[in-house]
This record gives C-alpha cells, sequence and structure tokens, in this order.
C-alpha cells in the first residue's frame, strides 16, 4: 500500500468530522408536520389516502439514507416520532410498499446560472424481487428486471440537475428530451456518448443554445455540408478521434462518469418498492 498523497495534519479535526457523520438529528418544520396526513380524497371510488405524498417521500428518504427494510423503517420512524413528542405516526410497511409504485417525487431544479459543460449519461439499476430470491434458492436462471436512470450532470459542479427513469427497452436518445427540456438554465455545451448521435438529438441541442460533443458511431456518414458534426465523422475516418476528443471537451466526460458509478452501485439500488411507475427511484431520493 503506497504512501497517501496528501497526509493528514489537521488530526482533530479530522477525529471530530469522523465522530460527527455519526450524529443522529432530525427534525420537521411546522409545513411537514401540519401535511403529514392526506385530508383531501383522491377522487376516485374507494377509501382516499391516510398520508400524504410528503408523508411517502419522506419515509422513502430515510430508508435511502440509512439502508432500512420496510418493517423496520416503520419502527424507527415511529420512534422519532415518540422522542420528537410528536402526534405522528409512521405509514405501514404495506401502506409504504403500495403508494412507492405512484408517489410524484418532488424536486427542484437549479434555475440560477448558466451551465457551461452538462454531461449527459445512463446507468442500470436493478430491481430485486421475486426472481431474485428463486435465482439464490434454487439456483435456477430467473428473468432479471432493471430499469435505466438517466443524469444530467454539471461538469465543474458534478450537481445532477436532471433525472429520468426509463425501461431497459427505451433507447437513451429517446429520454434527452425529457432530461434537458425542463431545463430552466442557459447550456454551453453537452456530452454524450455515441447512443445519442441522432439527428433528433443534435436538433433539440441546437434548439437550447447548446454545443453537441457527441462522437459519431463507426458507421457514421457525413451529414448536411456545414454541420458541425461533419467535423467529428471528418476525424473519426482519419482516426484522429481522440484529437477530436480533447479539442471539443468531451474527455471530460469520463471524469464526470462518477457520478454515474456512485448511483449504481449496490448500496442504491432499486428495491422491489420502487417499481417502473415511480416517477424517480430510491438513488435520487438518497440525494436530495
Amino acid at each position: 500500500m503506497g504512501q497517501a498523497k496528501h497526509p493528514i495534519s489537521n488530526w482533530a479535526t479530522y477525529n471530530r468530522a469522523l465522530i460527527n457523520r455519526s450524529l443522529l438529528g432530525f427534525g420537521m418544520d411546522k409545513a411537514a408536520i401540519t401535511n403529514w396526513y392526506c385530508p383531501q380524497h383522491h377522487g376516485n371510488r374507494g377509501r382516499g389516502f391516510e398520508y400524504s405524498d410528503t408523508a411517502i417521500e419522506t419515509v422513502l428518504m430515510l430508508k435511502a439514507l440509512f439502508k432500512l427494510p420496510l418493517r423496520a423503517l416503520e419502527g424507527f420512524i415511529n420512534s422519532l416520532f415518540q422522542l420528537m413528542k410528536l402526534p405522528l405516526t409512521s405509514p405501514s410497511h404495506s401502506c409504504i410498499s403500495k403508494r412507492a409504485k405512484t408517489v410524484n417525487i418532488q424536486y427542484r431544479l437549479p434555475s440560477k446560472g448558466a451551465v457551461a459543460h452538462l454531461v449527459i449519461d445512463a446507468t442500470g439499476l436493478k430491481v430485486f424481487g421475486e426472481g431474485e430470491w428463486k435465482q439464490r434458492k434454487y439456483g435456477q436462471e430467473q428473468r432479471r428486471v432493471w430499469r435505466k436512470l438517466h443524469l444530467a450532470v454539471d461538469a465543474k459542479t458534478h450537481e445532477a440537475i436532471g433525472a429520468q427513469v426509463s425501461l431497459e427497452s427505451v433507447g437513451d436518445s429517446e429520454v434527452l428530451p425529457a432530461l434537458i427540456s425542463p431545463l430552466r438554465r442557459r447550456i454551453h455545451q453537452v456530452s454524450a456518448d455515441g447512443a445519442y448521435d441522432s439527428k433528433a438529438c443534435h436538433r433539440l441541442l441546437q434548439k437550447k443554445g447548446a454545443k453537441a460533443s457527441i462522437p459519431p458511431r463507426k458507421t457514421a456518414g457525413f451529414w448536411e455540408e456545414g454541420h458541425p458534426r461533419n467535423d467529428a465523422v471528418a476525424a473519426l475516418k482519419a482516426g484522429q478521434l481522440a484529437e477530436w476528443n480533447k479539442e471539443s471537451g468531451y474527455h471530460q466526460r469520463s471524469k464526470r462518469k462518477r457520478r454515474c458509478r456512485d448511483t449504481s452501485n449496490p448500496s442504491t439500488r432499486s428495491s422491489a418498492c420502487a417499481v417502473t411507475t415511480a416517477r424517480l427511484p430510491r438513488p435520487w431520493l438518497g440525494r436530495k
């Protein structure tokens, strides 16, 4: 094991920071307490919801943060309310499982300041369920279920400013409009891999006023004369795509893909309670 590149000199501060990582501080504002229960009926037949979307979103955030199973999550939240002496109760584990399928996770996109370089990438999210258990117990091969998480990451701040979830059968380029269009910030450059090398994606980025840094596919041909993509195609055919990567800034994308790898690690994968109908899965909840 080699010597650390940056040896620690402020041990007192470092030790205190390690201790503070395990400090448990939990607070709720008056709005969250007031809106914990759902007084309004959903408008359809049957009994209305007892807990609001805010309550379901809160418990899912705690589940993602502490990696708790549903029953343990219910007991954990009830114990927090008892310690805080709040007249609230946790949704039952079955309620959390059902409501997680349809709850609309709210997150506010940053709206101030331009984005100099936006990196687009997608990663797979494995969904644990019955098939996973059968495969482990009986050794039989089961059809694996997984989803795609598409992220738009600011290359400078490493902040994920956009996210969309899709089925595994949906192409990456098909999700780009839903990922880019809601952004209310000026974007100077967008980098994405060859899966986004389509005329629809280039038109969308041109409409947003963003420079497209997308490497062409191996079989790519030239488009109409004067199109910016032709420079990348010419570099590809001349065997100078590596030089084009540096000149266009596309090489920065590989450094920013770390955000997607962090999102798809085993500790943040989707579970059976975060299925396709949910707008955003647990990985995004854990980063709110």
